[in-house]
């Protein structure tokens, strides 16, 4: 079991910039970040894996930028030109497992889920 806990959530307004965080309680193989706007399904939107392989949605390819730092078992998401419709509910997500190519930015491939840090862009 890994416990997950995000943070850096706020408003901000169109264009701006956030940077997430993830703590987790141990190394994992490969981490992601998902998001969740109200009414919508829940959508992967960076991976990185342990070797430091990264995915992009391409909603946010080019403005958001998925790292990790291994010696302290974090994982963050810096997020630029930020959108009104990037408002959600961010998760930082983890798994013991590589998964393949075509399912980095599925639900399915991660076991640990955070409980989500908030994010609001004002237009």
């Amino acid at each position: 079991q890994v416990q997950l806990v995000e943070s850096g959530g706020d408003s901000v307004q169109a264009g701006g910039s956030l940077k997430l965080s993830c703590a987790a309680s141990r190394l994992t193989y490969s981490m992601a970040w998902f998001r969740q706007a109200p009414g919508k399904e829940r959508e992967g939107v960076a991976y990185i894996g342990f070797y430091g392989s990264t995915t992009y949605a391409d909603s946010v390819k080019g403005r958001f930028t998925i790292s990790q730092d291994n010696a302290k078992n974090s994982l963050y998401l810096q997020m630029d030109s930020l959108k009104p419709e990037d408002t959600a509910t961010y998760y930082c997500v983890a798994d013991s497992r590589l998964p393949a190519f075509a399912a980095r930015l599925s639900r399915s491939s991660f076991n640990w889920w955070g409980q989500g840090t908030q994010v609001t862009v004002s237009s």
